[in-house]
This record gives structure tokens, sequence and C-alpha cells, in this order.
């Protein structure tokens, strides 16, 4: 007979009983550990035996039940060691285990298991987190799944970071200690304030000002449990819970809490939705939402081809360079082909010889990619994007974004980037602004706190547009806005008006990505959906309900 463990639960709490066990105790100590080399404790080959199957399949129940509870029993006495070995990662489940009690101080575990679905076992965690002569319960929930080995057969955990805390990503630690920043009280542009539980779309937002400029404010740091990011990112901590406050820091945005409770209102109905709102005048952030719940957030660090709404950047190009005018006839057939690339206008429609005006309101493509011959230049969009409209420059907003990209390419790829497709890349950040810009001839670089507040430098573009363009922008703008591609959505939207469509094929996907831009007054926004059809069908009812708070 062998001597091992085996697992017991007295009065709800894991204990381990020593003692003689049979195969049954034998097989739970191999199946958990994973260790099958000969002499200890695995498998053992007698004279004459066979060699013993490696078990195949699915893991058991009883294995499931096993593997739990030893797991468990390790991780609740602290035995990071024994914990970790139970796991299908031993090096980088022993590395967080060790950090949880080390760096985070949590102690006192009690593990509850609930009933497992399959491998699937959830649990609940009870204990306490103590630090700086501070202490305070903690509690939640999580999962774990048990697997079967890849080399041995042995069950055992899947090592994931959320086991041992819901909201750990892969390369993230658990800390508590005082915090790397003050708490701040971010408030809107008028005063009123902004927090996560009332705006959840500027939960990741808030986190990155805190970290960035909590120390620019009069605020004092409390001890928390925080998720200390991957030294290579610039991403900011996360809250888990406060041992002591502190003192929070004023810290004033460019947001506008009318604008910002539209916009959480308006993604919710539209699963992925994300919108940006901010001021044409002076390029003032005024709202930012999505609908993902997630970290990432879309709305400004995304980057996807933007269909026609990046049509109000060419027509200002083809204005700009003389090639077309709002009057000038131009001819739309059913589709048109450039150096071998075929480029269909929605539903195969042609419109026939109408005026430019008319075939940006219906977003004629084929239009579009006609006038790429005069132009004479395959990189000129990238070049007038950067030059005209900020487009990679660098923003220096406040937080981190995507800038937009529209890369060189040539022929059959440079004529898709003049109706947003190929490779170019943008979110609603960038839309909004290109509709600022275009709208008011200038290119004011976004940004959600003031730049005094640190001395950054803005980017600021090498020319301006010429007065003609921005009249015919904003004349086929309010165009589209009236009677084309956008009436349906904006005729809700009173005051000096315009919109652009956009629908964006990817990847073959069934569903185009709907996007859509606009403006009223000195508000503009700009929203998109993933696979939500037509630019007015998903993210047009966005962008008019945001337009509609201002």
């Amino acid at each position: 007979m062998r001597s091992g463990a085996k697992v017991a639960i007295v009065g709800g709490a894991f204990v381990i009983v020593a003692g003689g066990v049979g195969y049954g105790g034998y097989n739970l100590y191999t199946g958990l550990t994973g260790n099958d080399s000969p002499g200890k404790g695995g498998n053992t080959t007698l004279a004459g035996d066979a060699a013993p199957q490696k078990p195949t399949g699915p893991p058991t129940s009883a294995e499931v039940k096993s593997t739990a509870d030893a797991f468990f029993a390790a991780w609740a006495k602290a035995d990071t060691g024994a914990a970790a070995g139970l796991t299908n990662n031993a090096a980088t489940a022993s590395s967080t285990l060790t950090s949880y009690f080390g760096e985070a101080h949590i102690s006192g575990l009690k593990i509850t298991q609930g009933t497992p679905t399959g491998a699937k076992v959830p649990f609940t965690l009870t204990g306490k987190v103590s630090a700086n002569g501070k202490q305070t319960p903690i509690s939640y929930a999580s999962s774990l799944t048990v697997v079967r080995g890849k080399t041995t057969g042995n069950a055992l955990v899947d090592w994931q970071p959320a086991l041992v805390h819901p909201e750990l990503k892969k390369g993230e630690t658990l800390k508590t200690g005082t915090a790397s920043a003050p708490p701040i009280e971010a408030v809107d542009r008028n005063g009123r304030l902004l927090t996560k539980e009332k705006f959840p779309s500027l939960g990741p937002v808030l986190d990155e000002l805190r970290k960035k400029y909590g120390e620019k404010t009069d605020g004092k740091p409390g001890v928390e449990l925080y998720i200390e990011p991957e030294s290579s990112t610039d991403k900011a901590p996360r809250t888990l819970l406060t041992l002591s406050k502190g003192e929070p820091g004023k810290l004033r945005t460019t947001l506008d809490a009318n604008v910002q409770a539209a916009a959480e209102e308006a993604v919710t109905r539209y699963k992925g939705g994300s919108v940006v709102a901010l001021n044409r005048q002076s390029g003032a952030i005024r709202a930012v939402a999505h609908s993902a719940g997630t970290e990432f957030n879309p709305a400004v660090s995304g980057g996807t081809a933007p269909g026609s709404t990046l049509k109000i950047l060419t027509a200002a190009m083809l204005m700009e360079k003389g090639i077309v005018s709002p009057d000038k006839i131009v001819e739309c057939p059913p589709d048109v082909t450039y150096y071998g690339t075929t480029v269909n206008n929605l539903n195969h429609k042609g419109y026939g010889n109408i005026p430019f005006s008319q075939a940006f309101a219906v977003s004629c493509n084929s239009a579009f990619i006609k006038q790429i011959v005069p132009v004479k230049d395959d990189g000129a969009l990238p070049a007038f994007a950067a030059s005209h409209f900020g487009v990679g420059a660098n923003w220096q907003t406040g937080i981190a974004t995507f800038d937009g990209d529209i890369p060189v390419d040539a022929k059959g790829a440079a004529a898709t980037q003049y109706i947003g497709q190929g490779r170019t890349r943008f979110n609603p950040l960038n839309i909004a602004s290109i509709t600022a810009t275009a709208t008011t001839g200038t290119f004011r670089q976004p940004y959600i706190v003031a730049r005094e507040l640190d001395d950054r430098e803005f980017a600021k573009p090498s020319a301006t547009l010429s007065p003609a363009t921005v009249s015919g922008i904003r004349s086929m703008m309010n165009l589209t806005a009236t009677s084309g591609t956008g009436k349906k959505s904006m005729v809700s939207v009173s005051g000096n008006k315009g919109a652009k469509t956009g629908s964006a094929e990817l990847d073959g996907q069934e569903n185009s990505n709907s996007w859509f831009t606009g403006y009223a007054d000195d508000l503009a926004a700009a929203a998109t959906v993933p696979a939500g059809g037509h630019g007015g069908d998903a993210a047009g009812p966005i962008v008019a309900q945001v337009l509609n708070a201002r």
C-alpha cells in the first residue's frame, strides 16, 4: 500500500487527511500532479506487466471533482507549489498564485464549490485583504475547468488568469498597497460629476485619466487592491477593492454629461456599437461610448474600413484639386473597373449622368472611382489625409487613441480607398474629426482634457481647406441629410445639419459594417455598428440620438 493524501471537506473548509490509501488515493495523487515517472508516485511497470494506457477523452465527473477538490484545498492553504502542480501550466500558475498571496496580500480563504457543469466547476471565494495597516473583506465568484493533460493524460486544471479573479487577464498582476495615483473626481465641461457607475463606457477612460493626470490634481492616494497591467503596455491599473479611499482630486474634462448620457443609451441598442461626439470648432470631445463592455474602446482605439463616410475626405481632395465641384456632371454607372478591380454600387444601381452633389448624396461608388484617372497619383489620398486632416499624426488627446491610417497602395487597391474600403482603417473618433475638419476648413486635434494641463504638443496639419471646398462639403452633406441616404436617420435632427452614410464589407461577411457621421450646429458625431448593415440602419440612429442631446 502506498502512502498519500486525500481531500475531505469538514465544516465547509478544505483539509488534507494523511494516511494509507489504496488505489483510489494513488490514482488521485498521480492523476492530479501529472507526475507519472516511475518511483515518484506515478504509474510503475512491474516485470512482465504491459505498459499502462494513457487516459484519453474528456475527464470523468469523478476526475473533475477530485481535481477541483485538491486544487481548492491547496489554494486555500496558500500551498502555491501544490496548487500550481495541479494545473496544465505550472510555471505561470505558480507565479500568479505567489503574487496573489505575496503582493495582493489576500488571506483567510474559504472556497465554496457550486454544481459542476461538465468539466466546469463554479465557485465563490471569500477572504480578507490586508495592507498598510488596513484590512477589508473580499468576495467574488469565478470558475475553473478540468482538462485532460496532453502529455500525461492526467486530469488537470486548465490554467487561466481569470480563475484566480474574474477580471485578471494574461500578463496582469494582482497587487495591494498605496495606489499609484490619487483617485480623481472627473467632471464634465459644466462641472457635473462623471462616474463609471453612471457612464459605464467611461470606465477605461476614467482609469486612464487617473493614471495620467491623477498626480497633477490635489488629491492623495489611498490603499487599494488593483490589477497591474503588463509593463509593456500603457494601460491604467484597475481598482478592484478600496481599503482606504484617499482624497480625490478634481479633473475637468471636455465631456458633456447630457451628450454622454445620450451616447451611452444609444449604443446599448446595437451590439458592438460605438460613437464619438466632438465640437466642430474646437475638437473638444463631448462623448465617447461603446456597447462592448470591454476595456478596449473601439470608439477611439479601433481601426476598420469606414466605408463611404470617407467620401467626405475624398470629395474634399477632388474639390481642392479642381477635378469636381458640387454642380459638375459626373457619370454614375452601376459599376466601374479600374486596373482589373471592379467596384459596384449598392444593389448594382446606376444613376446615369448626375451632379457630383447627387452622387455624394446617394453614395455612388462608381462616380468616385472614375475621378481617380485625372488625379494621376495613387498616393494622393493618403498624402491629403495627412496634410489637411491630421490622419495618423499622433494625436495627444489625453487618452490613448488610434488616429486613422490610409496606407499607400497602387492601381486597383488605391481605387478602393476612395470609397473607404481596402486597407483604410478608422474609428468613430477619426470620422467625427474628418466631419469637423471638412465643414470648418481646419483640422483641430480632438482632445478630452485641456492641453495646458501637461503642455503636450497638439498635432497640426500643414494645410487648410479653401472656403469653396468647405462650402461645397457642407452643401453636399446637407443634401445627404435632407434628401439622400441620411434622410431617414436625420429627420428628427434640427438646426444646421449634414450627414454621410457608409457601409463597409469586410472579409466576405454576410452583413456590412454600418457607419454614419453627421453634424448639427457645432456638434459632430460618428458611429459604427459591426455587421449592422447599411449606414442608416444602425449607426445612423445612434448619431441622431447623440446630436439631439446637444
